[in-house]
């Protein structure tokens, strides 16, 4: 059975930065598109990065580009999502997805929390 699983999440100040990881089992994330979901409280959950199973032009959210960067580690079959220069508006409940055609996951998410 598949599942995602997600760490690196934690506190940090403004202008700080975290690695997220989500490590896949049961699937090869070399086979899916991948990408990155922020939740914040009282508010909807919002794609942050997206790649193809290519890895070709990923997306990213206006509010992170420059900021964030989404990559895999096929040897671990891990995806990552570094951030950097973080800001109070980036805390979130974050969650990784691995999707195709006919499948579709999610990891239980990892809270981030920016503040001084």
């Amino acid at each position: 059975q598949a599942k995602l699983v997600e760490s690196g999440g934690g506190l940090v100040q403004p202008g700080g930065s975290l690695t997220l990881s989500c490590v896949a089992s049961g699937i090869s994330l070399d086979y899916y598109a991948i990408g990155w979901f922020r939740q914040a409280p009282g508010k909807e959950r919002e794609g942050v990065s997206c790649a193809t199973n290519t890895g070709e032009n990923p997306y990213y959210a206006d509010s992170v580009k420059g900021r964030f960067t989404i990559s895999r580690d096929h040897a671990q079959n891990t995806v990552v999502l570094q951030m950097n220069n973080l800001r109070p508006a980036d805390t979130a409940v974050y969650y990784c997805n691995a999707k195709t055609s006919i499948d579709n996951y999610w990891g239980q998410g990892t809270q981030v929390t920016v503040s001084s």
